[in-house]
């Protein structure tokens, strides 16, 4: 069974504590498809120089952030790893000329287990994370997707896990019941309708063409996810939106599931 791309905005940590509109878009998404043999999933929350690939058998919870309820460090998602299907990763990134290192050391971040408890709460898929590189370009990350193509033949659910828009200073700044601004508004239509329209040229120029793309992202590392699912899918056109909620009046939380309709 061959398995679609995703992309999934993931938002504040607290989600599985109030899931709201995003939780419950996360769950129907995964009530849609398919059981995957296996996830492997790309989080702005892992930077590194080299593609690397988590290959721990049983990964850690990473409560990676600070001054949240108790009760939010106290989450566990106790997903299996997979080293064989981190090895495979490996062998089809280097296949594509992407150098790729494996690390057994590595813990799901909440890019990660955050939607992943509430998609699949029983925590019975394997997972594997694999890094990405903000000091590359959204092209390099295009073809780091297109490179995981072939996993998707063997029921492997890709994720890239980021967010739409992603200013955390002017989230601060912003109060709570206030309008939501121009800036954001009209960055998220831009992307829209270039993710509809299936343009990778412009979204790879984002910066560049995009309405306040800056604003909404002073660093590109929450929205380098999206070109990886991106470059996973085969037809960007068909793209299904599923979800624009803004959380904090300024955190677009926008899904993207590509190629469903190559289920059969």
């Amino acid at each position: 069974m061959k398995m679609p791309a995703l992309f999934i905005s993931h938002g504040s940590p607290t989600l599985p504590l109030e899931p709201g509109e995003t939780g419950a878009t996360w769950k129907k998404i995964a009530a849609r498809l398919p059981k995957p043999s296996a996830i492997v999933l790309v989080s702005a929350h892992w930077e590194t120089d080299i593609p690397t690939v988590s290959s721990s058998s049983w990964p850690e919870t990473i409560h990676d952030f600070s001054g949240f309820p108790q009760v939010l460090y106290e989450l566990q998602y106790p997903a299996p790893g997979s080293p064989d299907m981190a090895k495979a990763v490996v062998e089809t990134l280097q296949q594509a000329g992407i150098p790729t290192q494996l690390n057994d050391k590595r813990g799901l971040d909440h890019g990660a287990w955050v939607p992943l408890s509430l998609m699949y709460p029983t925590a019975d898929i394997s997972v594997t994370q694999l890094s990405l590189q903000p000091n590359k370009n959204p092209a390099w990350h295009l073809a780091l997707g297109r490179a995981l193509r072939p996993l998707r033949e063997q029921g492997v659910l890709i994720i890239g896990s980021g967010s739409i828009t992603h200013n955390l200073r002017a989230i601060f700044q912003h109060p709570q019941d206030a309008p939501v601004p121009n800036w954001v508004t009209e960055f998220c239509d831009w992307m829209t309708e270039k993710i509809r329209s299936g343009d990778l040229d412009a979204l790879c120029d984002y910066r560049r063409l995009a309405p306040y793309a800056a604003h909404n992202h002073p660093t590109h590392e929450h929205l380098l996810p999206l070109f990886v699912a991106l470059g996973a899918a085969d037809k960007i056109g068909t793209a299904q939106h599923l979800n624009r909620e803004l959380t904090f009046g300024l955190l677009a939380m926008d899904a993207w599931l590509f190629d469903l309709t190559t289920l059969s």
